[in-house]
């Protein structure tokens, strides 16, 4: 009689829910997502800001223009703050508050995220094609 160690079943991971892989999103820095399929879908940034994961839909809070010109393009020089490339509005990393620009006070649009088994995902309380349908 051989013994086989019992080993647990790998967890299956929603694959429409994942926005990047955690090894990938640089600790300073910031990855952008698409999720969704067809001409309209989620856009959005994941970033790190100290131990935790935050993502936020691509739409600066003043004209709901997208924050970026450039792929992964979210922050300011020095790294402490996401920066609208086309109005200079800046936001906290960890809050998505406007402190400074022509949005001053309002908020970028935050997603909830967890992470699981090394992958960055949607919430499962998020709709992705609600979200999808009134964001993109």
């Amino acid at each position: 009689m051989s013994f086989k160690p019992m080993v647990p079943p790998a967890a299956e991971i929603d694959l429409a829910r994942v926005l990047c892989r955690l090894a990938d999103l640089p600790a300073q820095g910031c990855l952008e997502f698409r999720l969704g399929r067809g001409h309209w879908p989620l856009r959005g940034f994941v970033l790190r800001v100290a131990d935790n994961v935050r993502a936020y839909v691509n739409r600066c809070a003043h004209l709901q223009y997208p924050l970026n010109y450039t792929p992964n393009g979210f922050l300011s020089g020095d790294g402490s703050l996401i920066l609208c490339s086309v109005h200079g509005a800046q936001f906290e990393k960890l809050t998505g508050l406007c402190v400074a620009g022509p949005c001053y006070g309002r908020s970028l649009i935050g997603l909830p995220v967890r992470i699981e088994s090394g992958y960055v995902l949607l919430a499962d309380e998020a709709d992705p094609d609600e979200l999808a349908a009134r964001y993109a």
